[in-house]
């Protein structure tokens, strides 16, 4: 076999939309919305095809957390991927989608996909324009914020909801408190009421190092006037 033909018999199997929503799926399955997932766990041992390899899925992780369909924390050098809201969305759009198949020939069905799939069905609403989604997905669709008390509300309990799944240690990273409600306020609006929050003495934002920080993330947390970017939220009396 020739080098070129050699070179054409690796790298992702069928289309990019394919693989972006077979990485969704995996992560889902492996319950990324509820816990973190090893890269090794999502990708080696889930997601990878036959005669793929691990670097080939790296784009596809980085323009989904671009698009805040997932978050990669690294801890200890290992990364932990999650999925969000705009990941469920996303995949249940990939779902639905006439293009995604399994053709037999470069998508071979496997049991553990085809699972997954029989799974999401289960659990999965309708909403809108008919497009699936989880039944925690549907049931998050809320209304938007609307007033401070309500952010205030809302906050503390997606704070404690953070703090008790991923251990931060009563150091919750501003940039995932804005991405769990980012579809119900404008950015001003989180600015404003989570400084409010800190003049009213219920948080502590807080500048401390974040190792694995990135533009998105930098971005969303937030700016004090004359005092620099704050990284992390402490309920104040925790």
């Amino acid at each position: 076999m020739s080098t070129e033909a050699k070179a054409q018999d690796k790298g992702l199997r069928g289309t990019e939309a394919q693989a972006i929503t077979r990485l969704l799926l995996g992560l889902w399955d492996l319950g990324g919305a509820e816990r973190e997932v090893t890269k090794t766990e999502l990708i080696t041992d889930r997601v990878k095809l036959n005669k793929e390899r691990v670097k080939d899925y790296q784009d596809i992780l980085e323009k989904l957390q671009e698009k805040g369909a997932i978050t990669i924390e690294v801890k200890k050098r290992k990364p932990y991927i999650s999925l969000t809201e705009t990941g469920l969305q996303m995949l249940a759009a990939g779902l639905n989608s006439s293009d995604f198949k399994f053709d037999g020939e470069e998508l071979k069905p496997r049991d553990k996909d085809i699972n997954a799939v029989l799974k999401w069905l289960r659990e999965s609403g309708t909403v809108g324009n008919g497009t699936s989604l989880s039944v925690n997905t549907a049931n998050n669709l809320k209304a938007a914020i609307a007033s401070y008390e309500e952010f205030k509300q809302v906050v503390l309990d997606v704070y404690d909801q953070l703090n008790q799944e991923h251990n931060f240690n009563n150091l919750v990273p501003i940039y995932r408190l804005r991405q769990q409600i980012s579809d119900r306020l404008t950015r001003t609006e989180f600015n404003e009421w989570l400084l409010e929050m800190q003049a009213n003495d219920i948080f502590q934002l807080m500048a401390g190092e974040m190792s694995d920080i990135t533009p998105d993330k930098r971005e969303d947390s937030i700016t004090i006037p004359g005092g620099g970017l704050r990284y992390y939220a402490k309920l104040l009396n925790s």
